[in-house]
């Protein structure tokens, strides 16, 4: 079974949870939405590979105890590859003993949960983690140069100017500020925005975009969004077009 993408809201931090208990992986998923990640599940090491191949979370659960690829084969294959080893992960599991907790630590994982577990202890464990992993997926102000994000009062500013926006391009900005000078494609952006579900098509973002950069661009203010042609959209490099 492949993974499905489950939701999207003010936080957008990736979270992936890799387990093959149904009720489970319900119960997190559940959770975890309701306080404001956006997340997949993968009930296999195989489908969670594919999965991060194709995007990068910013935090894995793994659970120990999976079918073909185990837990801790997943953990080792990740941080053996360049693009993946950073990835913060939590491995979950049903082994208690000290020579488990001590093997699933060498491996490479950030962290370790014995089943049973208190849901509220590992929501904490995950923002502890993300705080020093990737501190702007929690912080309520993002600021790039001159242009400043409050998610909570969901309000945009460029220097003294406060800049409109609708809910969309909101979103939109609020996704592309978590990566400044990051190439991020337009199938990203659909899917980090609209959710990979919406039935809207690639064009759907060069709108949003055109809409976006007249809000923000006044004058003779430089256009912080740069479009790289065949690949997607830059937000916050030095020279913009």
């Amino acid at each position: 079974m492949r993974a499905q993408y489950m939701g999207h809201d003010r936080m957008t931090a990736k979270l992936l949870i890799v387990e093959d208990d149904q009720a489970l992986s319900e119960l997190l998923r559940y959770n975890f939405e309701s306080e404001g990640y956006q997340v997949t599940v993968c009930e296999s090491g195989e489908d969670a590979e594919v999965t991060v191949s194709e995007e990068l979370p910013d935090i894995i659960l793994l659970d120990w105890m999976l079918p073909s690829v185990s837990g801790i084969e997943l953990c080792r294959r990740l941080r053996s590859n360049p693009e993946r080893r950073n990835i913060p992960i939590i491995l979950l599991t049903a082994r208690s003993e000290e020579t488990d907790k001590i093997r699933g630590l060498e491996t490479g994982a950030d962290d370790y949960v014995v089943k049973p577990f208190s849901v509220p202890e590992l929501i904490a464990r995950v923002k502890a983690i993300l705080r020093r992993a990737s501190p702007e997926r929690l912080a309520e102000v993002l600021k790039v140069a001159d242009i400043e994000l409050d998610r909570a009062a969901h309000q945009v500013t460029r220097g003294l100017r406060e800049v409109h926006l609708g809910p969309t391009e909101f979103r939109l900005l609020e996704y592309l500020m978590e990566s400044p000078g990051r190439v991020l494609s337009r199938t990203q952006l659909l899917d980090g925005v609209w959710g990979r579900d919406a039935f809207v098509d690639e064009r759907t973002v060069d709108v949003h975009i055109g809409r976006l950069r007249k809000a923000l661009n006044r004058g003779k203010e430089r256009d912080p969004i740069r479009t790289v042609r065949g690949a997607g959209y830059v937000f916050g490099e030095r020279h913009g077009s």
